[in-house]
C-alpha cells in the first residue's frame, strides 16, 4: 500500500512532464529565430540611422586623416563648405551609399552578436538571466566588433577609397570593387585589416561595456528597469567618446593604409605607418588628427545607434506580442 500511494504522483509527474516539454521545444526554437531577427533588424536600422546623420563630418575626418594637413576646426569648415560649393550639397554624403552597404550588415551582425555573445558568456560564467559582471561585459563587446569587421572589412574598404577620391574615379561601389582587382590586386581589398581588427577590440569593447554599465548603474541608482530615449542618447554619447579615443590612432593608420593606392603613398605595415606618420606629422598631430571631429560625430553617431537599436528592440517585442495575443 505505502509505496503504491508513493509510486501514483510519480507517475503522473512523468506523464504531464513530457508532453509540456514537447510541446515547447518548438516554441522555443521560434522564439530564438525570432530573437535572432529582432537584433539583426535593430542593429542594421540602428547603423543606417547613426552614419547617415553623420556622413558630411565622417567625410571630412578621413579626408584629414589621409592627408597631411593639418587639422583643425576651421580647416574642417572650410572643407564641408568648398567641397559643398564645388560638387554640390549631396556630394557631402558621397560614399554614404558604400557606407549602407557595408554598415547595414556590419551593424546587424555586430548587435546580433553582441546579444548572442552575452548569452553564451552568461551561461558560461553563471550569470544567466542577471547583467554580467565588467570582464565578460567587455569581452562581448570585443567579440561581437571583432565578428562584424571581420565579415565586413572590404565594404569599409571600398567606402574609405570612395570618400577621398572624387567621383570621376570611381562611378559606383562596383567600379571601386572591379579596379581595385585588376589595378591593385585583390589582397589590397584586405589592406589595413590588421590595424582594424587591433581597433576594434578596444572600441567594441569599451562601447558595449560603458553603455551596459551605465544603464545598470542607472537601473540600480532610479529603481527603473529601463532609462528614457533621452537617457539613452546620453549613455550612447559617453560610449561612443571613451571607445574611440580610445582606438583612434589605429583608425587613422587603418585608414592610410586602405587610401595608399590612390594617395601616393605605400605604407607595408602598422608601426611603419605610425612611424611616418609620427616623423611628418607629430605624435598628437598625426596620430590622433581629427580626434575633435569625432568628439563631436562619434558620440552622436554612437548615441543614436545605441537609442535606435534599443528602441526598435522594445518595438518589435510590442509588436510580436500584440500579434501573439490577438491569435
Amino acid at each position: 500500500m505505502g509505496n503504491g500511494v508513493r509510486e501514483c504522483p510519480v507517475d503522473f509527474k512523468q506523464q504531464d512532464v513530457e508532453p509540456v516539454t514537447s510541446a515547447h521545444l518548438p516554441s522555443e526554437g521560434n522564439q530564438e529565430k525570432k530573437k535572432v531577427l529582432n537584433s539583426l533588424m535593430s542593429g542594421a536600422l540602428a547603423g543606417a540611422v547613426a552614419k547617415t546623420a553623420v556622413a558630411p563630418l565622417d567625410r571630412t575626418k578621413i579626408m584629414f586623416q589621409v592627408s597631411s594637413k593639418r587639422f583643425s576646426a576651421k580647416e574642417a569648415y572650410r572643407l564641408i563648405y568648398r567641397t559643398y560649393l564645388n560638387e554640390g550639397f549631396w556630394s557631402l554624403w558621397r560614399g554614404n551609399s558604400a557606407t549602407m552597404v557595408r554598415v547595414i550588415p556590419y551593424a546587424a551582425i555586430q548587435f546580433c552578436a553582441h546579444e548572442e555573445y552575452k548569452q553564451l558568456l552568461g551561461s558560461y560564467y553563471g550569470f544567466q538571466g542577471k547583467a554580467l559582471t565588467p570582464f565578460p561585459r567587455f569581452i562581448a563587446g570585443s567579440l561581437a566588433g571583432t565578428t562584424a569587421a571581420m565579415l565586413t572589412y572590404p565594404l569599409d574598404m571600398v567606402r574609405a577609397r570612395m570618400a577621398v577620391t572624387p567621383k570621376e574615379m570611381y562611378s559606383n561601389i562596383v567600379h571601386v570593387f572591379i579596379r581595385i582587382s585588376r589595378e591593385e590586386g585583390l589582397k589590397t581589398l584586405y589592406r589595413g585589416f590588421t590595424p582594424t581588427i587591433l581597433g576594434v577590440i578596444p572600441y567594441a569593447g569599451l562601447s558595449f561595456f560603458t553603455y551596459e554599465t551605465l544603464k545598470k548603474l542607472h537601473a540600480d541608482h532610479s529603481g527603473k528597469s529601463q532609462p528614457t530615449p533621452p537617457e539613452r542618447l546620453l549613455f550612447g554619447a559617453c560610449a561612443g567618446l571613451i571607445g574611440q579615443s580610445a582606438s583612434y590612432p589605429l583608425d587613422v593608420v587603418r585608414r592610410r593604409m586602405q587610401t595608399a593606392g590612390v594617395m601616393g603613398h605605400t605604407y607595408s605595415s602598422i608601426l611603419l605607418t605610425m612611424q611616418e606618420i609620427v616623423r611628418e606629422e607629430g605624435l598628437i598631430r598625426g596620430l590622433y588628427k581629427g580626434l575633435s571631429m569625432n568628439w563631436v560625430k562619434g558620440p552622436i553617431a554612437v548615441g543614436i545607434s545605441f537609442t535606435t537599436f534599443d528602441l526598435t528592440q522594445i518595438l518589435l517585442r510590442k509588436l510580436q506580442h500584440s500579434t501573439n495575443v490577438e491569435r
